[in-house]
Parts: structure tokens; sequence; C-alpha cells
């Protein structure tokens, strides 16, 4: 169950592909994305990360920043961000605290196998640091319309 609307989201600190720490406060005053997904270079996960990419000037435009969050590594973040010139950044939650904190992290079923995977959730975080919607049902192929309605909504 993801977190809701209007409450403070949880901090966060960590590398993305190039080692840079990122964290919440490098985004205050400004309106953030945050696209949880489960793996690097799969089909669907490039799919949406390859949709922000092409319309990133739309959503600068409505002045909204974009970070990814997958718990890949730093080293397997560079080489997807550089095999399909993402132009923002992708954090590495190796120990999964931050999956755990947004609750994008349980239980998944796939081909009739049970296992532990991110669930691919969508959070805008507004200018003061609080959840101001999420995205459940991402559509991989339009993502970046979906955040585009959901900050008009």
């Amino acid at each position: 169950m993801p977190l809701k609307k209007g409450r403070k989201a949880p901090m966060f600190s960590l590398p993305d592909q190039n080692g840079n720490i990122i964290s919440l406060n490098d985004f205050k005053g400004k309106k953030l994305v945050i696209f949880f997904y489960p793996k690097d270079n799969t089909p669907t996960c490039t799919e949406e990360a390859c949709n922000l990419r092409d319309n990133i000037a739309a959503l600068k435009k409505k002045k909204i920043a974009v970070i990814g969050v997958s718990r890949d590594s730093v080293r397997k973040h560079k080489n997807f961000s550089t095999k399909f010139n993402l132009p923002f950044p992708l954090l590495a939650d190796e120990e999964g605290k931050m999956v755990e904190a947004y609750k994008v992290w349980g239980e998944k079923s796939m081909f009739g196998k049970t296992y532990m995977g991110i669930f691919r959730t969508t959070y805008l975080i507004d200018e003061e640091g609080k959840i101001a919607g999420v995205i459940e049902k991402v559509k991989s192929k339009d993502h970046s319309q979906q955040i585009l309605d959901a900050w008009e909504a």
C-alpha cells in the first residue's frame, strides 16, 4: 500500500549512476517525480525510462525534476543511463531502504512463482516535500503524460 497524499515524503540520500549523492533536500522548492522501477535494461523498465527521456522537455517546462530508483548498483545504473542517454539521475538503493520507506517493496508473482520485488510506482513530491500524488498503474509507453496529467489534477 503506497504512502498517502499530503504526507511528508520520506528522506533519502543515495548515490546516482555517477556516484553523486542525491537527497530529497536537493529538491526543496521544486516539483519532483520519483519513479520506482524493478530493474535496469528490462523491456518495460527501458520503455518507461525512454518515455521519460523523450518527453523530458515537457516535464522541465512544468518545472518538474525526475529521478529513477531501483535496487540495481551504481555500475548497472551507469550502463543503463549511458546506453539509453537518460537525462536524469538513477538512484542505487542496493540495501532497499528507500523502496521500503516509500512502500514499493513487497511480494510479487509471475508465472506462478512468488518473489520479493519493487512495485512500479511513481510519487509526485511538491515544493514543500509533501506527497502530491501517487501513480500506481504506470503506463510505461505513456508515463510522462500520466505525470503531467497527475500534476494538473
